[in-house]
């Protein structure tokens, strides 16, 4: 974090008049109408404070513009609350943005600029934004105190993460240290087999919230194999469904590889026609299985239907 990013929070914090009653000060303003209803989980509004993006929706006692950082840890945890014992609802990944609302006690507020989830992250996971370069494509990525494979590093980058840097041989030089360009793609390059990525997570332990190889859920995999490919997706399987309009429809007969398969909060994509990759809570890793076998429990588990869809992306 900057030494004056609570000053800049505060100067960016804007106090609400009554509703329908214009403010007289250069900090107040009025907001009429009636409050809509949103997803907490992708809409950042506390009893508190709110993103100023949402005054002309959503009715609350004050608003802050949002100040762009960007992730410095491997990957950090997203929380509920502010709270070491919280659920984890998600990760942010080393060099991904992050909408900063709000700075208190240890403990950022605001949403992932990735998907728009909101949660609490620890504030040293924060730091000055990036315009990434590269993306690692590999599981796991060394960072090198030197543009040498026998030299130690300060840490090890998901798949996923992003960096900025300048090549230099077969190196990456970034503000951190070094990152051998195999490890590597482009940070707008679109993969052509999302499935693929899915398949070499195989046997990576569940964790909810997860998105590393450290641990991942079912709408993780599915939102960083998409990403690869280019496409982003929303965090959670509900989400995903939502986000995914009828034209996106495939029927059973039709499934192909890299198809989604939605379940009552669930989600995998498809590795052929029958065969489905999913990180199941039921075998605690990313498995991958015959489709029918998946339907099956969820319908001996009473969801009528099993399948709440199936979409393909392109």
């Amino acid at each position: 974090m900057t030494a004056n990013s609570g000053d800049y929070l505060a100067a960016n914090r804007v106090r609400m008049g009554r509703p329908g009653v214009a403010g007289h000060g250069r900090d107040r303003f009025g907001l009429t109408g009636t409050s809509q209803a949103f997803d907490p989980r992708t809409v950042a509004i506390r009893p508190d404070l709110a993103d100023i993006a949402v005054a002309g929706t959503h009715f609350a006692p004050h608003y802050a513009a949002p100040m762009m950082m960007s992730g410095v840890l491997p990957a950090a945890a997203m929380r509920a609350s502010p709270s070491l014992d919280a659920e984890q609802t998600s990760e942010l990944l080393f060099g991904e943005g992050f909408a900063l609302l709000d700075l208190t006690g240890g403990w950022a507020w605001g949403y992932s600029l990735a998907d728009h989830y909101v949660g609490y992250l620890a504030a040293e996971a924060l730091g000055a934004p990036i315009a990434p370069t590269h993306r690692v494509a590999m599981i796991e990525a060394m960072l090198h105190s030197a543009p040498d494979a026998a030299s130690g590093g300060p840490a090890v980058l998901p798949r996923g993460a992003l960096v900025m840097g300048e090549a230099q041989g077969e190196w990456l030089k970034t503000a951190h240290g070094y990152l051998p360009l195999a490890a590597l793609v482009e940070a707008g390059r679109a993969e052509d087999d999302p499935a693929a990525m899915a398949e070499s997570m195989a046997g990576t332990p569940y964790l909810w919230g997860g998105r590393t190889a450290n641990g991942i859920d079912c709408s993780g995999l599915v939102q960083l194999a998409w990403a690869s490919a280019g496409i982003r997706l929303p965090r959670d399987s509900d989400l995903q469904l939502a986000a995914l309009g009828a034209d996106k429809d495939v029927a059973p007969a039709d499934l192909a590889r890299g198809d989604l398969v939605f379940f009552p909060g669930h989600v995998g994509i498809m590795a052929d026609p029958g065969t489905l990759i999913h990180a199941s809570r039921r075998w605690m890793e990313v498995r991958t299985e015959p489709l029918a076998d998946v339907v099956a429990r969820f319908a001996e588990e009473g969801h009528q239907p099993p399948v709440s869809g199936m979409k393909r992306l392109r």
